[in-house]
């Protein structure tokens, strides 16, 4: 290896690989130029900044935990200590992955999804409706209070703001029609 210290007080030192080792004069700051073009900073924070080459991301570590990687196509990860992981896409989708098993996305046109770590759905649309789906049943919930169910079964039950309600077996025969 050789090492450089220069006028300013910085040190270089090139390995035989061509990897260069920066030091900056207060010793706070470290950069590592590897011979594949990645590069590691240190930085005085204790913020680690790797950049990788050749898949064009960045992976920033900071002291407490964190880590943020970003891609090239604008799609950024955060992964915090406690295991949650928060995916911004670049479509500006956010996921959001707990480490309970629990998920929730949150789309641009402002729909939210939720999964149970059971795997059950809560699908919130920006018109006011809202999907419920679980092994047993899908349901639809409408703003103005209809409610319609699909059983696994296929039967299929609706019931209106108006108190009425309709009843469908497995073929769709309407097996009641309350008003």
């Amino acid at each position: 290896k050789v090492e450089e210290v220069l006028t300013d007080g910085r040190r270089i030192i090139t390995f035989r690989n061509g990897t260069k080792k920066e030091i900056s004069a207060d010793k706070r700051m470290t950069t590592i130029s590897f011979f594949n073009g990645d590069v590691k900073k240190i930085m005085p924070d204790q913020r680690v900044i790797y950049y990788y080459a050749d898949a064009q991301t960045t992976h920033t570590a900071y002291p407490d935990g964190l880590e943020v990687l970003q891609f090239p196509n604008n799609q950024i990860e955060k992964h915090y200590p406690d295991g949650t992981q928060e995916i911004v896409f670049p479509d500006h989708t956010v996921k959001c992955l707990y480490s309970d098993g629990f998920k929730e996305t949150f789309f641009p046109d402002g729909t939210v999804v939720k999964v149970e770590k059971n795997g059950d759905k809560i699908v919130v649309f920006s018109n006011g409706q809202k999907d419920v789906h679980t092994a047993q049943f899908k349901r639809r919930e409408y703003p103005d209070g209809t409610v319609k169910t699909v059983y696994r079964n296929g039967r299929q039950e609706t019931k209106y703001s108006t108190g009425r309600v309709r009843i469908k077996d497995e073929e769709g025969n309407i097996i009641l029609d309350k008003k």
